[in-house]
């Protein structure tokens, strides 16, 4: 499977509005450099000890938020979604509970990250939990850090 880097995301903290960014560094046990979760400033972050593994990263597929804006007629942007990584052509609930690499880096799926009440109060739309039920993306533990462009591509081992 090779899938499509389209956009990465960041936030300074749980409050912040999201911000594209064109490059990233992932920071092994840590998170995405700049990113609220590597700084234990997100909604869900652990205050004490190390950044545990489904909160270093979040993926989200491209193909399933043009599906809800159909089905649910919107028009949410892609960051509106606070995960991370924006892919294509990637089936991502394949990913979990195996490795695959993004250029040099590598991660590896923890779990699906199915969407939560906060996500339906941002957007102001009650549907958008049942819709993306099993569509919400990916949460991703760093195995290998490193630096990521939108040209990098997506590998499975």
């Amino acid at each position: 499977m090779s899938g499509k880097i389209v956009n990465f995301y960041i936030a300074k903290d749980s409050q912040s509005e999201i911000q594209s960014v064109n490059e990233i560094v992932l920071i092994k046990d840590s998170g995405i450099f700049g990113d609220r979760y590597s700084v234990k400033k997100g909604s869900f972050s652990e205050q004490e000890g190390e950044i545990k593994p489904k909160r270093q990263v979040t993926l989200i597929e491209k193909e399933n938020i043009d599906d809800l804006n159909i089905l649910l007629e919107t028009n949410f942007d892609y960051g509106a979604f606070r995960r991370n990584i924006l892919v294509s052509n990637c089936d991502l609930n394949a990913l979990v509970g195996k490795e695959f690499s993004i250029g040099n880096v590598v991660l590896k799926g923890i779990r699906l990250c199915e969407p939560c009440s906060l996500l339906s109060k941002r957007l102001n739309n009650k549907k958008v939990l049942k819709t993306l039920i099993g569509k919400g993306g990916l949460r991703a533990e760093i195995i290998q850090g490193g630096g990521l462009s939108l040209r990098d591509q997506i590998e499975t081992k």
